[in-house]
């Protein structure tokens, strides 16, 4: 099994900086790498990761992305004068060349190849590169936007090419258009481009009408290009995660691609002096969580923007401690998305409707022709460069934001309580059932039985259940799995249990059938969530979700789609807005999840509760234990393999609940017109 996470870092990128006057230019600054590394340093990151040295790229490999002619004229720009560097730079957009840039350009490529070679090797599950210049502006025969060569671009090309991967997803989440990356895909099937960018219609840089949200790509390639643009500044976290659960990742599972890329630019975090947004370091470690699910959790972070060098240091600290496997810390001002943020969200569904499954049922905007183009700001509004190209002095106000807290990490990873019969689980502390002398925890588990038979070896193991979450508790250990005799019972326990004794909120998410009895709390103490084949009658509380999905033919991939469609569009949503204490997952035999969306599910939702998830089997599903276990311990999940549409019931069904719940739970909207 591949493991660890590799860090490519080389302070020779940083020996070129801005050698004239450049407004445009001057916040590309060396410093932009040290303090990122620094950071990791302080953090004691950096030491855990694996040491990946760096090359030099060569001219086939640039070449995969440019053309001989660039190439060419690049390479003479170490034996430029200054007064030559100026007049060279003059034909390109908002960029600077140094005697010392084509080095460190070469560098740049040279360590993304690295660890994408490292990665699909199995050296390493994943990793990060500090590089550079950045790369996601410079184009075919273009030096733009403080890019020479399209580091990215060429890692996706060098992939197919050398390691024959049949489909790259690049996600961009720096806050400026990646158009470089664009423009080298938007034709090619087997690449799917996503991009979320400060846009605000047109009128910020580089001011494209391709990267408005109706530029899908061409010819093969339509569909596989997904613009989001920001038509405001100050997007927060909610506003990010929204794109994920109703965008991106419906797409991405879709799509499934056998390697991640992400153009990692954190001009998107608070405090950027080109972003100006307001989403917070935190949030990348859940971005980064949320595509680690994806390509057997092959992915490759590559770093672009990010200019205000507190919140960079931040997040790329956030990003590589996500990728290392910690646990992810609670996710912060939730509050749901914006009206602006809501409008570009419906206007990309409803673009890329016709090109996936996914998204066959998403609402069309209302107006008719609805163009962000069609929308220019009134003059003055906004951030962006001025009309006459040149660049607006923008208002520097200071921005203060409270760093994550440490994010701890418990001295063991999972636990298990397992029957004297099954064999121990490999990594897995095994918890033996006991009945320890607590009288009041056994009383309330006799209460719970009502009239239920339950022997004394049936006892212990559900007193161990309440164990597992009173460890959790204590941050003793981060996840726990229980092999118990009945799961409805095991979770009336321990429901019963944590509504009484623990302070947090508790998210139970329960795949099956059967009827669980779930306490009377006070309001918001306990999320109960339900995925079934069984109709349920009529719901009224927004703490109490069932979603009846029906069943399709035996091996219809459908019936994946499906279950993904109720996971990633009405639970995560659900999930992060509720913001649990602790998770209490379970199933039921005959529950109709195949192990790998299972493997999925567990693994989506350790991203909340720092990790602090409990998931209950029930005996005879011996079958789903190995593959639980690992997904507890961090181990990459299985592909799902392309999805297909998800059954028209099973939209129908998950809508049902998404415009029930929408309006207690702003997560879950995805239009921007509040429905009555």
């Amino acid at each position: 099994m591949k493991s660890g996470t590799a860090l490519i870092y080389d302070e020779e990128m940083t020996k070129y900086k801005l050698l004239w006057v450049d407004p445009a230019c001057k916040i590309e600054v060396p410093e932009r790498l040290t303090v990122s590394y620094k950071a990791l340093e302080e953090n004691g990151l950096a030491q855990r990761c694996v040491n990946v040295p760096v090359r030099q790229a060569t001219d086939a490999e640039i070449l995969l992305a440019h053309s001989e002619e660039y190439l060419e004229a690049v390479k003479k720009t170490p034996h430029m004068t200054l007064e030559e560097l100026m007049t060279f730079t003059q034909q390109y957009g908002d960029v600077y060349f140094h005697p010392n840039i084509y080095h460190c350009a070469k560098l740049a490529i040279g360590a993304t190849l690295q660890l994408v070679d490292s990665v699909l090797t199995g050296k390493v599950r994943n990793g990060m590169a500090l590089v550079r210049p950045p790369g996601h502006h410079s184009q075919r025969s273009a030096a733009n936007g403080f890019c020479v060569f399209n580091n990215v671009a060429i890692a996706a090309h060098y992939a197919k090419k050398h390691h024959n991967v049949k489909r790259v997803l690049i996600v961009d989440w720096d806050v400026h258009h990646g158009q470089g990356v664009q423009y080298s895909f938007e034709d090619d099937p087997s690449v799917l481009y996503f991009s979320w960018h400060r846009y605000e219609h047109q009128d910020f840089w580089p001011k494209l009408r391709e990267s408005d949200y109706d530029s899908v790509g061409k010819g093969k390639g339509a569909g596989f290009n997904i613009n989001v643009p920001w038509n405001k500044v100050g997007m927060e976290n909610s506003d990010y995660l929204s794109v994920f659960f109703h965008v991106l990742l419906p797409v991405a599972y879709e799509f499934c691609p056998d390697l991640v890329l992400v153009c990692a630019g954190f001009d998107s975090a608070i405090g950027d002096p080109e972003g100006h947004m307001c989403a917070t370091p935190d949030i990348f470690a859940h971005l980064t969580h949320l595509l680690m699910s994806l390509a057997g959790g092959r992915l490759c972070a590559v770093l672009e923007g990010g200019y205000n060098l507190t919140s960079l240091a931040q997040s790329v600290c956030q990003t590589v401690q996500t990728l290392l496997g910690d646990p992810a810390p609670q996710p912060s001002e939730l509050i749901g998305p914006c009206e602006s943020a809501l409008e570009s969200i419906q206007c990309v569904r409803a673009a890329h409707k016709p090109y996936w499954d996914c998204l066959k049922h998403a609402e069309a905007p209302p107006i008719s022709e609805p163009s962000t183009k069609r929308c220019k700001q009134t003059e003055g509004e906004g951030h962006g460069k001025a009309e006459d190209g040149e660049k607006e002095e923008e208002k520097e106000e200071m921005v203060v934001w409270q760093e994550s807290p440490s994010r701890l990490v418990p001295p063991s990873r999972t636990a298990a309580v397992l029957p004297a019969e099954v064999k121990p689980l490999e990594g897995c502390d095994l918890l033996e059932p006991s009945l320890a002398p607590a009288a009041d925890i056994l009383q309330t588990l006799r209460n719970n039985l009502l009239e239920k038979s339950v022997d004394e070896g049936s006892l212990k193991t559900l007193y161990s259940v309440i164990t597992l979450f009173e460890k959790m508790k204590k941050n003793e250990i981060r996840n726990g799995l229980a092999l118990v005799p009945h799961v409805p019972v095991a979770i009336s326990c321990a429901v019963k249990h944590a509504a009484e004794s623990l302070t947090n909120r508790v998210l139970v998410v329960f795949v099956g059938e059967e009827d669980v009895t779930t306490y009377s709390t006070e309001e918001g103490k306990m999320l109960f969530v339900q995925i079934s084949r069984r109709q349920s009658g009529e719901q009224k509380s927004q703490y109490k979700v069932s979603v009846c999905l029906k069943k399709s033919p035996p091996e219809d991939q459908r019936d994946v789609a499906g279950f993904m469609h109720a996971v990633l569009g009405l639970l995560l949503p659900l999930a992060y807005e509720y913001d649990p204490g602790l998770v209490l997952l379970a199933r039921s035999p005959g529950c109709g999840v195949g192990e790998a969306a299972w493997a999925q599910l567990t693994s989506l939702l350790q991203g909340l509760a720092q990790g602090h998830t409990l998931v209950l089997l029930q005996v005879g599903e011996e079958k789903a234990l190995r593959g639980t276990a690992a997904s507890l311990q961090g181990d990459p999940v299985p592909s799902l393999g392309p999805l297909g549409a998800p059954p028209p019931e099973d939209v129908e069904a998950v809508e049902r609940q998404r415009q029930r719940l929408q309006t207690s739970w702003k997560l879950l909207q995805t239009t921007a017109i509040s429905e009555k």
